[in-house]
């Protein structure tokens, strides 16, 4: 969902300022202070419908918190390796947690299916992973965060605007305190981590005690995750998807989001489930996946996979919240092998891939360490031309293979 710092300083799109010992960047690329930025602030929430008194007691005392700015770069969904990622996400202890959730609320979790048609185990696993089940919600002022990522944002700058004037909306319609309005580092909120935006669009009240009270209320919590899931293209008649097996001479360009056939046409191909397991229903389009490229697991996907990528737009994330409802439903473990000898690219390597992949001809649409569709067309373009399995995958071997031919 956010991008990194370094990233903006490496791409040259930004001015920079060295305030506390950290680089900091802002869209205009100068050097104005944070009281500076809150001046500006409050005027776009002035023009937004926020009243002055509650600009009053959201920026009372309010003090740049520049913690928002290093913590971008180092989002685990986006840096870790996705094996492991995926292994912390669905430990042992999470599952057992996750089982215990699932009895503990079956009354509530049912009323929110009937009324919603979302498997239970999916917002379970949600609440789990975004909030260890309530435990970790955060406790930043969001206001704070939010008012330091439009300030120093750089490129991210927008959204911090955007989610700022959200938050004070939210504070507008008396919906929760200025001391009550509190989460994560880059302003998600309650037991499962809504931005202020998908609160204000999403949240419900469930209990029916007259308030969307995500931070207090598991079932006004699940319920709005629920209504979000629906809206964002979840259908109770598909499961998310389902690990796959490939034949030998697969075509590996048939991969990724952007291709989409029913499961019937995939089976044609050779796609079949692996061991214990069923395809979807044969008239659901469906993409296949490879998180880790052609050495590691595969997987078809319905639209129930991309509704949770709306709810975090980063494939190990997607793939960890479905695996771990796989799990919490009784389901196996992954069956095929995770590459453990690969080693994910970093944020810098990335950025030097698509360098030296712009140098030999293909273009990847930016050079700014972010694996986009352009990336991927680009490095399944050189993969073709150096008659490679063609899966798109942004490898240490390829970057390493694309050094040695810059070097020659």
């Amino acid at each position: 969902m956010s991008r990194g710092i370094r990233g903006w300083i490496f791409s040259g799109l930004f001015g920079a300022a060295l305030i506390g010992g950290v680089l900091m960047v802002s869209a205009e690329g100068n050097k104005k202070s944070f009281a500076e930025h809150v001046v500006e602030l409050r005027a776009l929430a002035l023009a937004s419908g926020i009243s002055e008194k509650v600009l009053d007691g959201a920026f009372e005392g309010i003090e740049e918190d520049f913690s928002v700015i290093e913590k971008l770069e180092n989002q685990p969904e986006h840096t870790n390796a996705v094996w492991d990622y995926i292994k912390r996400a669905a430990s042992e202890d999470r599952i057992r947690q996750g089982r215990d959730k699932l009895d503990a609320y079956s009354g509530v979790l049912s009323k929110i299916e009937k009324k919603y048609n979302v498997d239970p185990a999916v917002l379970v696993a949600i609440w789990g992973l975004e909030s260890s089940y309530g435990t970790n919600m955060g406790t930043d002022n969001a206001i704070r965060s939010l008012a330091t990522l439009a300030a120093f944002g750089g490129r991210r700058a927008g959204f911090g605007k955007e989610q700022l004037i959200a938050a004070l909306k939210i504070l507008e319609n008396g919906d929760v305190t200025p001391e009550g309005l509190t989460g994560s580092w880059a302003g998600a909120m309650g037991h499962t981590q809504f931005i202020p935006t998908t609160y204000l669009a999403h949240a419900v009240d469930f209990d029916g005690d007259g308030k969307r009270n995500i931070w207090g209320s598991v079932a006004d919590a699940l319920a709005s995750t629920a209504n979000y899931l629906r809206v964002s293209g979840w259908r109770p008649e598909n499961v998310w998807g389902v690990e796959v097996t490939l034949p030998p001479d697969f075509d590996f360009s048939e991969a990724g989001y952007g291709q989409r056939k029913k499961v019937q046409e995939w089976a044609g191909l050779g796609v079949d489930a692996v061991a214990g397991a069923m395809l979807p229903d044969g008239d659901a389009e469906t993409s296949l996946i490879l998180p880790a490229g052609a050495n590691g697991p595969r997987f078809l996907v319905t639209r129930n996979f991309r509704a949770i990528l709306r709810y975090n737009n980063a494939t190990a994330y997607a793939l960890a919240i479905a695996h771990l409802a796989d799990r919490l439903n009784d389901k196996g473990p992954i069956v095929q092998e995770w590459p453990l000898d690969e080693k994910p690219l970093g944020r810098s390597e990335r950025a030097e891939l698509q360098g030296l992949l712009n140098d030999v001809g293909f273009s990847p649409g930016g050079v700014d360490g972010i694996i986009g569709s352009a990336t991927r067309k680009a490095v399944r373009q050189y993969q073709r031309s150096k008659q490679l399995p063609v899966d798109g995958y942004p490898s240490t071997k390829l970057l390493d293979m694309l050094r040695r031919e810059a070097n020659l």
